[in-house]
């Protein structure tokens, strides 16, 4: 009894490992697509719904260059975002090898179905405490991811592909994540409401900050100067 129990663990370890590793494989899969692009510059429209801000939809331009670098500009000089999610993209997410893809299981994102990976760092100076990725398998594609950082707070974004899918870009993307980890800029207009009249409901939907932004346009792998981010 003692040998077949031995037999039984060793083969549902075995089961797990290799079900851990095809996660694994299916995120380089993934990152192998995201490795297409080096760098690029996104022209779009942003639209910002965060508590007690005045913020209009505006033209926003948007620069990336690999591994990290990542500049947004927006029309009228404010780009409201939180630090931690300042990038919006999921190349930062998956550089290199320095984390560990678990299997959680199967879901659905807007109408398709999802492999749901748990990706934990492997490096002790990462801000990244653990992302929950939704991974479209046919198309290699993340359509949601969840993070939380040390930090910075937490965050989703949600995307939507379609010209550009084949470099894993998204022609939309809303960002969320929860006001109270936002720490306010400067010069930002305010706007206040006396909450005595708002519902419970309504006060929840406040405490989450929301910014979309619709992309026209990207110009790929043509090459970026330093001094851009700069």
């Amino acid at each position: 009894m003692k040998y077949l129990f031995l037999v039984i663990v060793a083969l549902a370890s075995f089961q797990t490992a290799s079900f851990c590793q095809d996660m694994t494989a299916l995120v380089n899969k993934v990152k192998a697509k995201l490795d297409k692009v080096n760098d690029y510059v996104a022209e779009g429209n942003m639209k910002t719904d965060v508590i007690f801000i005045k913020a209009p939809v505006g033209r926003v331009k948007v620069y990336f260059k690999r591994p990290n670098r990542f500049k947004l500009k927006r029309d009228g000089g404010i780009s409201i975002l939180p630090k931690g999610g300042v990038t919006i993209n999921m190349t930062t997410l998956i550089e290199g090898d320095h984390f560990t893809a678990f299997a959680v299981g199967d879901a659905v994102v807007n109408g398709t179905k999802v492999k749901v990976v748990k990706l934990f760092p492997t490096t002790e100076n990462s801000d990244v405490v653990l992302s929950t990725l939704y991974i479209d398998e046919a198309n290699l594609l993340i359509l949601k991811a969840a993070t939380t950082t040390k930090e910075n707070g937490s965050f989703e974004i949600e995307m939507n592909y379609g010209k550009y899918m084949a470099y894993a870009l998204p022609d939309k993307v809303v960002f969320s994540f929860n006001t109270k980890d936002y720490k306010m800029p400067k010069g930002v207009a305010l706007e206040f409401d006396d909450e005595e009249k708002l519902t419970d409901a309504e006060r929840i939907k406040r405490k989450k900050g929301r910014v979309q932004i619709n992309y026209s346009s990207y110009t790929i792998n043509k090459g970026l100067d330093e001094a851009v981010f700069k």
